[in-house]
This record gives C-alpha cells, structure tokens and sequence, in this order.
C-alpha cells in the first residue's frame, strides 16, 4: 500500500492535484500501476504541461551528515544548495568551508531540514 503522498511524489505532482483528482488515500501498489501506466486525461495534461529541464514538483533532501531523507515540495524561492542537513546536525558537522568562501543556511526548508550554500565573498 501506498498513500496519496506517496502517489504525488511518484508521479510528480502537487498533493492537491492528486487530491481534487480522486486519488485516493491509500492505494495498492497495482492500483498505482494502473495508474501510471494509463494515466487519465488530466495527468497527460500535467506532464505536458511540464518544462524540459524545468524543476520537479517533490525534491528529496538527504542530510549530508546522517542521510535522513524526506520528500519536500521544491519552493521558487530555492537556490542550489550545496549541502542540506537535518535538525540534529549543526553545520560544523557538514565538510570543510572552501577557502574564499562563506557559509549560507537556509533554515526550515522542510519540517526538519536545513539548506547550505556556500558563496564566494
């Protein structure tokens, strides 16, 4: 079994659409087969809709420290980060800081995670 979430991150696309489009809750693994291998109208729409090399709706963030992953929406507002690092790291823990360079944090880019980009002065 699979939920709706698990579903939207599966096929790229927004919870809410996953929701206002009638999947439901939980569906079997075959149930999301079907799914995928036949896609309704709306779901061909969507991928169509798509940009070639545009950003993906869920972008999983994997603690460079620990490898706690999760799935997040990706937000405009992101820039490439570097590292990323759940709450139970602090940023001393990640790799050294280049020479010429100064540490960003992004903080709270998810429930429990933390971005880094490291810029040149």
């Amino acid at each position: 079994m699979m939920t709706r979430r698990d579903a939207a991150i599966a096929l790229d696309i927004p919870l809410e659409m996953a929701k206002r489009h009638g999947i439901p809750s939980r569906l079997s693994e075959k149930e999301f087969a079907a799914l995928n291998a036949n896609p309704p109208a709306w779901l061909v729409q969507s991928r169509a809709n798509r940009k070639a090399g545009g950003r993906p709706v869920w972008t999983q963030l994997t603690c460079e420290v620990c490898g706690f992953a999760e799935f997040e929406r990706t937000k405009k507002w992101w820039p490439v980060f570097d590292f990323v690092h759940c709450a139970e790291h602090s940023p001393a823990q990640l790799p050294t800081l280049e020479a010429g360079k100064i540490r960003a944090e992004y903080p709270n880019i998810s429930a429990r995670m933390y971005g880094i980009v490291d810029e040149r002065r």
